[in-house]
């Protein structure tokens, strides 16, 4: 998968692809991201990408020419499966949207700034809009990073134990169950029995059951 995002602050975006799973990704080849500075096809010298709303009002606005170069000249090069814009008023963000994304060749991700980006380039070019919660953030930026992630680790050999990815939260619209390592008793506190007896079945079956119950209690919205 290639996935090229457009930003005025690239800088923001340099970690978060350095390390651990998304690093691993990369180096496997199985992933590659690229951050475009949106300035490079500003409207003029001064690297202008953003003006005064039409009708007054507080805040800048994303212009249109800008993105819409930076846009085709990436069509020119590719043709993308979906071109993303990260905003607050965009499809709440979840992991079926995720295991969806995941299974593309090419996106292109569009982080809003300001007051967000000129309505004209939401209604041309852009296909699918995306929230991560309803919060507002600085810019795109970070929320890109949220859904590059939680893209990026599903997509099929980045995960050594490519079972651990389905059964995560969500994946069934199930929370996950409880979890537990070594020792088997710290301080009186136990680990359940069941997951001591080396019985496959019984210990899927708890691990449902648990799931079940989590998601209940904490999140009866998903059943």
């Amino acid at each position: 998968m290639r996935i090229d995002i457009i930003s005025v602050l690239p800088e923001l975006l340099e970690s978060p692809f350095s390390h651990s799973i998304m690093k691993r990704a990369q180096t496997k080849g199985l992933l590659e991201v690229h951050v475009h500075q949106l300035r490079q096809w500003a409207v003029n010298e001064y690297g202008q990408v953003d003006d005064y709303q039409y009708g007054g009002g507080a805040g800048m606005v994303m212009m249109c020419e800008p993105l819409a170069k930076a846009i085709e000249h990436l069509q020119s090069e590719r043709k993308y499966d979906e071109i993303i814009y990260m905003t607050p008023d965009g499809k709440r963000f979840d992991q079926q949207i995720a295991n969806r994304l995941s299974l593309y060749e090419n996106l292109l991700v569009i982080c809003g700034h300001y007051k967000g980006i000129d309505e004209r380039i939401r209604q041309h070019f852009v296909t699918l809009e995306i929230s991560i919660g309803d919060y507002v953030l600085s810019g795109g930026e970070l929320a890109a990073a949220v859904v590059i992630d939680a893209i990026g680790r599903i997509i099929p050999g980045v995960l050594n134990d490519e079972t651990s990815a389905l059964t995560d939260s969500f994946q069934d619209n199930l929370l996950a169950p409880p979890v537990y390592t070594r020792p088997a008793n710290f301080r009186g506190w136990e680990v359940p029995s069941i997951l001591l007896s080396g019985d496959p079945k019984k210990i899927e079956q708890w691990r449902y059951e648990q799931a079940v119950a989590r998601t209940t209690e904490r999140r009866p919205d998903l059943e």
